[in-house]
């Protein structure tokens, strides 16, 4: 775990109920693996064929020595560390987020595919398709749409499947469900 100054673990910010992990040390990423590797191969038990392995961005999120700093090449090993395990099980693996590195992730990490969060919202999709093609799944959001959801399906540097989804991805039966896809 993230520590802060006080030696707290560190709570994400944006999702209160999760967790910050620190794989700035060959130990702890290890540690991460041993605990997340039975995840990923799981995948590959029940018979999926991908996994998105999220938070890729956590150095440019935390790195403030009171709240807690994550080291970039230590989050970079960790990735490569998933996605050879994933290859190993025979499964894709999509980046997620962190538009910054779309080039280093796929050419040098080995990811497969991106899905992407709001990339529209932060002008940031030709980042992915540039770099994967249609190999990108983009999901917008109703509370962050930067334009009408028409807009974004009309531009030029969308993914080739782009959805739009209400933002805690509630079922069909909820009234503030949305999903649309273009």
């Amino acid at each position: 775990m993230l520590r802060d100054a006080a030696g707290e673990p560190v709570v994400d910010p944006d999702w209160p109920d999760e967790l910050v992990l620190d794989p700035s040390t060959a130990q702890q990423r290890a540690g991460i693996l041993e605990v997340l590797g039975p995840v990923v191969t799981g995948c590959a038990d029940a018979g999926f064929d991908a996994v998105e392995i999220d938070n890729l961005d956590t150095w440019t999120r935390f790195d403030d020595a009171a709240t807690g700093r994550i080291d970039e090449e230590g989050a970079l090993r960790l990735a490569a560390a998933y996605v050879e395990l994933a290859h190993d099980a025979g499964l894709a693996v999509a980046q997620k987020n962190a538009a910054e590195v779309a080039g280093l992730a796929h050419d040098e990490l080995g990811f497969d595919l991106a899905v992407t969060e709001e990339c529209a919202a932060y002008d940031e999709c030709a980042a992915y398709t540039d770099v994967y093609a249609d190999h990108v799944l983009q999901v917008e959001y109703t509370d962050a749409l930067p334009a009408p959801f028409a807009a974004v399906c009309a531009r030029d540097d969308r993914a080739p499947l782009t959805v739009l989804r209400d933002r805690d991805l509630v079922g069909p039966d909820d009234g503030t469900y949305v999903r649309e896809q273009c």
